[in-house]
């Protein structure tokens, strides 16, 4: 899925019911966080890349 980025580091933490989930961009240090329902961790996982997408973009 981050392919296109290079390396990236996913981290998820559970709090509850909800669910957050941090994408590191490896080779600029740009970090992307998304909050979402803890029972759709991919979905969290897909809004953060693409957050990061955005922002490694715009730099």
């Amino acid at each position: 899925m981050a392919d296109d980025l290079g390396e990236v580091i996913v981290e998820a933490t559970r709090n509850g019911t909800y669910l957050k989930v941090t994408a590191i961009h490896v080779a600029t240090g740009t970090e992307a966080t998304a909050v979402g329902p803890a029972a759709e961790p991919k979905a969290t996982e897909r809004l953060a890349i693409a957050k990061l997408r955005r922002l490694v973009a715009a730099s």
